[in-house]
């Protein structure tokens, strides 16, 4: 099951693009012999400051078509590691081809865009900036694949 992260902002070089990177590299290397993977990272921004609308229409455009997608959103459920790790074998093994999971600007994710969605996902009641959103999805992916491998990365 290919996954595809579509996200508000450019990442630029520095410790966030670090974490990242690596993180995307760790789930690529775990999640391929579990039938996950690749990650495609799409980068929107809207520069004629259409605000959640206008990004909401990029983030669309950004899906691939038929995906699965998850919202990232304070308003989401909470799910632990394994709970998570579970959603996406649930996902792969229900023979989706494609999951996708967006991430929104400063302002969030555009109503309508989130009423499209199969699920939404919150990292926890506060919120967080969404270029660290990217990090910690990243490295809950590469936990996720790490649970289903029976690797010993989570210790809970």
């Amino acid at each position: 099951m290919r996954l595809t992260l579509c996200v508000v902002g450019r990442l630029r070089a520095g410790p966030e693009r670090v974490l990242i990177d690596d993180y995307l590299l760790r789930f690529d290397r775990t999640g391929r012999a579990l039938g996950l993977g690749p990650i495609d990272v799409r980068e929107v921004e809207d520069r004629k400051g259409g605000g959640m609308a206008a990004e909401a229409v990029l983030l669309e455009k950004a899906l691939p078509s038929g995906a699965a997608v998850i919202a990232l959103d304070e308003r989401g459920k909470i799910r632990s590691s394994p709970e998570f790790a579970n959603d996406l074998a649930r996902f792969r093994d229900d023979g989706r081809s494609d999951l996708a999971f967006i991430i929104g600007g400063a302002d969030g994710i555009d109503p309508s865009l989130r009423a499209k969605c199969a699920a939404s996902l919150s990292f926890g009641k506060m919120v967080w900036p969404h270029m660290l959103v990217r990090v910690m999805l990243a490295e809950q992916l590469y936990r996720s694949a790490s649970i289903l491998a029976g690797a010993p990365y989570h210790r809970a």
